[in-house]
């Protein structure tokens, strides 16, 4: 008999810590927007957050701003941000003789880095402090301008950009940044014509673990399984007839889901194979909520800690939730910014034209 009640007993705690880890079903219904930084002249396509001794974002602009979002609890005892609950430090790298254009922006857990698009091509090692950052790499081409920046670890990170001489630019640091090394054309798939990718919201790299995805104006996917080291190729049936069109973002849940988004920004309305998703690691695609909304995005993430079920696509033209990894679709807000970052599964930082804004998804 007590070897009965021990076996009962032992299934209803295993049950019950079995339910404890289910994911409970969500439908989120609004997202509330507080914005943070208001500037019309802001443009904000390179957003993060930092997790470190506070946490918060951190940003580039177009015009050479580096940004970084802090409580004002830290800075109480400044007089002018007493009525303040954050406070925006910036730091203008760009000088008189020198205007640079950000767009990319990756932060490891002891320095962050930022890359500039056009020729010159300048990657900076950042700081808070405008004397402390310093350009770590250069590259001087008439057709240079590099998209996306990732890190693997603290160590290791990857760089893409549009293709010079038949082949994706990358450059790939193993020495937490200090270095960079360009991969050379026979290091990488044969690129196509004028491939590159989309500046539009820093999410042409997704990462998980060794795993690495880089999407492209063609409408194909890069992977990499080691890190750098190899490469290969597969096509996708995204739209891409166009210079305009092709994958704008793309985003893995786990080394096996994935999803990518774009279209046209010129015609963001048009909603005709611009959604893609994969569910063996980015070697087969598929089209997903054909003919419907949304539109062009530029930018898609998974929503942390959801199973890959959630995802949130964000554009100029709006916020759209799934709740059923992509397949169907709902309109949240008409607020439009570039790109997006999740703090949680609630909590987000949101960027784009003219300011920065901190959303909170609700059932």
């Amino acid at each position: 008999m007590k070897q009965v009640v021990l076996v009962v007993l032992l299934v209803v705690f295993l049950f019950s810590f079995k339910n404890e880890n289910i994911i409970k079903h969500r439908n989120i219904s609004k997202v509330e927007i507080e914005t943070l930084v208001e500037d019309s002249t802001l443009d904000v396509r390179a957003l993060e957050i930092i997790k470190a001794e506070f946490t918060g974002p951190i940003y580039l602009t177009s015009k050479g701003v580096l940004g970084i979002i802090m409580p004002n609890v830290l800075y109480r005892h400044v007089d002018s941000l007493k009525n303040k609950t954050i406070y925006n430090h910036t730091v203008n790298l760009s000088t008189d003789s020198l205007q640079l254009n950000f767009r990319a922006l990756a932060v490891t857990k002891k320095n962050g880095f930022g890359i500039t698009i056009g020729n010159p091509a300048l990657l900076y090692s950042l700081d808070a402090d405008l004397e402390k950052n310093k350009i770590v790499y250069q590259e001087n081409h008439d057709n240079v301008f590099y998209d996306s920046l990732e890190f693997w670890n603290e160590e290791e990170g990857i760089a893409i950009g549009d293709s010079i001489d038949g082949c994706l630019s990358v450059i790939i640091t193993r020495d937490s940044g200090f270095t960079w090394t360009k991969l050379s054309c026979d290091q990488l798939p044969k690129g196509t014509e004028n491939e590159g990718a989309f500046a539009a919201s820093d999410t042409n790299i997704a990462i998980v673990g060794d795993n690495t995805w880089v999407a492209t104006t063609a409408g194909r996917v890069y992977y990499s399984p080691d890190k750098g080291k190899t490469w290969e190729v597969f096509d996708t049936p995204i739209v891409k007839e166009k210079d305009t069109e092709g994958i704008y973002s793309i985003d893995f849940y786990d080394a096996l889901n994935g999803y990518a988004i774009g279209g046209d920004y010129t015609k963001a309305d048009d909603n005709a194979a611009n959604k893609i998703k994969t569910t063996d690691g980015g070697k087969t695609w598929q089209l997903v909520a054909q003919n419907q909304n949304p539109g062009y995005r530029s930018c898609v993430q998974y929503m942390p800690n959801r199973e890959g079920k959630e995802l949130v696509a964000i554009g100029f033209k709006g916020i759209d939730y799934s709740n059923d990894a992509g397949e169907t679709w709902k309109h949240l807000s008409d607020d439009g910014f570039y790109t997006i970052r999740f703090l949680n599964d609630s909590i987000a930082y949101a960027a784009g034209a003219g300011r920065i804004s901190k959303l909170l998804f609700k059932e």
